[in-house]
């Protein structure tokens, strides 16, 4: 298990994370600071001087999720864990990461008013602190005041304004104890091979597609999923749609493009499929139920909207579906590019 403690600077997740370790018997600290230390010494020289913030570097994320799982097993008890998280794709990516693994985490929000974590930072800057670190800091707590929100949902919050680390981390024990901070997400296993993996896309009356919003993953996606052993793919789409949203289609989707993902690791690409789910009346609509455990969210979407939500090899698979839809024919893409018999005229 993870204790993830998340918060603005100046909320003492540090501080905290060592009088926790001392109430939760066989924890160890695991700093991913160090992790993201460690990386920029590696990089070349070029590459590491552009890298403002080692969160944003998916090599970070990837390693702190196969350290913290290395750790693990090496350790007795829990693994506490101080860090801020204030992007929601990234919370998505190295929870769910941590979920295939099998791995809980439980997720605390270190919560105090802006006036007293200003203070605190004030407090301990040292002395001739240059201007652009003055400047940084107003920028996290800006980026905090815009994550707080989200935070506050996915979280269990501290207020942490009048209480000493070793208060906040007798709550945040007793806490752990009654089960609070867990975070449900679904655990899929990461893939050990090339895999097939049906999508559907569904219209509202206005002829916009609906997307859903992972909560194991960043970015938004279509329904769907990986296709399992034995199944047909159009018939995985249906069960997909069933389980994420409560919808029973009453036929097999149409096939509308084969998209051929190449391997880059880690990932290791394979087969993508995208199905006409056919257009949803505004009754069907009102009724869609999501997984919590997997899903936080869903809209329907024009194309242009769409470009702003998907990543550009799902947005490129996207556009070819609804020229496929519009011309009555599949078409075969490799990397998001159609092969073959080119577009109708």
């Amino acid at each position: 298990m993870i204790v993830w403690l998340n918060g603005a600077a100046g909320a003492g997740k540090c501080a905290v994370a060592g009088e926790l370790v001392e109430l939760l018997p066989g924890s160890t600290v695991f700093d991913p600071s160090l992790v993201g230390s460690q990386l920029r010494d590696l990089l070349p020289r070029e590459r590491a001087a552009e890298v403002v913030d080692c969160r944003d570097l998916a090599a970070w994320r990837r390693l702190l999720v196969e350290t913290a799982a290395v750790l693990l097993s090496e350790v007795p008890g829990p693994l506490v864990t101080p860090m801020t998280l204030l992007r929601q794709e990234h919370r998505d990516e190295i929870f769910g990461a941590l979920a295939s693994r099998r791995v809980p985490v439980r997720h605390f929000l270190l919560d105090a008013e802006e006036t007293i974590l200003r203070a605190r930072l004030a407090a301990r800057a040292a002395p001739g602190t240059r201007p652009e670190d003055d400047e940084r800091a107003r920028g996290e707590m800006a980026a905090y005041r815009a994550a707080r929100a989200w935070l506050a949902t996915d979280a269990h919050t501290v207020d942490t304004t009048e209480l000493t680390p070793r208060r906040t981390a007798e709550q945040i024990a007793k806490a752990v104890h009654d089960g609070a901070g867990t975070c449900d997400i679904v655990q899929t296993p990461e893939p050990t091979a090339e895999t097939v993996a049906a999508g559907v896309l569904l219209f509202d009356d206005q002829d916009r597609v609906l997307l859903v919003d992972p909560t194991y993953k960043p970015g938004w996606e279509f329904p769907g999923g990986v296709v399992e052993a034995g199944e047909p793919p159009a018939r995985a789409g249906v069960r997909e749609v069933a389980e994420e949203l409560g919808l029973r289609l009453a036929e097999e989707p149409r096939l509308l493009v084969v998209d051929w993902e190449p391997p880059a690791p880690p990932a290791y690409g394979g087969l993508r499929l995208l199905f006409d789910g056919g257009r949803l009346t505004p009754d069907v609509v009102d009724g869609l139920l999501l997984p919590g455990a997997e899903l936080r969210g869903w809209r329907f979407v024009g194309e242009e909207e769409a470009a702003g939500l998907l990543p550009p090899v799902r947005l490129a698979r996207l556009r070819w579906a609804l020229r496929a839809r519009e011309w009555g024919r599949p078409l075969n893409l490799e990397a998001g590019v159609p092969v073959g018999s080119g577009p109708a005229g």
